[in-house]
């Protein structure tokens, strides 16, 4: 498959829905700090994979992919204080958290590819 524009890459649009549930999750969360750090962190993921595809060269998007692989992990990391402090529930993390884990695989993935 030809991916002709970063809307066609899965990484991407897994990466846009786990940002829109992490916003609706964290919406009426008073810890801004914690609220903004996590947002800005899942919203990286997904631009970090389109801005390195529109780059246009291999090295650079394989540099953006590392980065959004990055910003999984620390979403996930984010995920266990966020249990610890309550902010969210157990069905709730394991939901993140796996959606976390898919993402980083198919980055991993298309990294391969490359």
């Amino acid at each position: 498959m030809i991916i002709e524009k970063f809307e066609d890459i899965i990484s991407w649009q897994k990466g846009t829905e786990l940002s829109v549930i992490v916003y609706e999750i964290f919406r009426n969360n008073k810890d801004y700090g914690f609220k903004d750090q996590i947002q800005r962190a899942t919203v990286s993921i997904s631009n970090n994979i389109a801005e390195g595809f529109e780059r246009r060269t291999n090295k650079e998007l394989l540099n953006f992919l590392y980065i959004a692989k990055g910003s999984s992990g620390e979403v996930r990391s984010m995920l266990y204080v966020a249990l610890k402090l309550n902010y969210i529930n157990q069905n709730q993390f394991n939901d993140l958290y796996n959606r976390c884990c898919e993402i980083s695989r198919l980055i991993s993935g298309f990294i391969k590819t490359i």
